[in-house]
């Protein structure tokens, strides 16, 4: 899984015009969330939070993040929610998830897949039902993708489920393993 990391300081001004104030000097506010904990209210520089988050965009990453005002801690994160202005679409919001990196999540993993089929060679037609694969296990075990070669498939329904999909150890599908995610007809 992708690691980033995203400096943050401690946010302690509260309220839409302390957050206009906030926008107007290149920050970004935000919140990080944990399970049972207190949220912890952060700000961003607004260059390095947009560069942090193309890079991540739409792929499962786990974030360091840095907390300036709170004696230099670390928190391991995820995107939570992302909120845009809807006009100029600059981030205006993030909230983020504390996680711990021992314990197993879910996620939503895409599915890369390679080559061509031989059926598509015959003049068959290559048809994708699935896209991603949800696995469960802890964030650093998970990969960016699962990429698996579709040229043995042939023409005549024939096709790729998700038990024939290969999956990196401490890793467990929770998708049905008999669904299937690409044949050719």
């Amino acid at each position: 899984m992708l690691q980033v990391d995203m400096p943050s300081e401690v946010r302690t001004a509260f309220g839409k015009g302390a957050m206009r104030r906030l926008r107007r000097n290149n920050l970004v506010p935000g919140v990080c969330y944990s399970g049972g904990e207190q949220p912890i209210p952060l700000q961003f520089d607004a260059v390095d939070l947009h560069k942090n988050l193309l890079h991540i965009h739409g792929r499962n990453a786990v974030i360091t993040l840095d907390v300036a005002g709170e004696d230099r801690r670390q928190h391991h994160v995820l995107v939570q929610e992302i909120q845009q202005d809807p006009v100029t679409d600059r981030v205006i919001h993030v909230d983020l998830l504390k996680i711990d990196l021992d314990r197993p999540l879910s996620f939503e993993v895409p599915l890369e897949f390679t080559g061509t089929a031989k059926g598509v060679d015959l003049g068959g037609e290559l048809h994708v039902f699935r896209r991603v694969v949800h696995l469960r296990g802890r964030a650093l075990d998970i990969p960016d993708s699962i990429v698996t070669d579709i040229t043995p498939l042939e023409r005549g329904g024939a096709g790729l489920t998700y038990g024939d999909l290969k999956l990196p150890e401490n890793v467990e599908m929770l998708d049905d393993p008999e669904v299937v995610c690409v044949t050719v007809y």
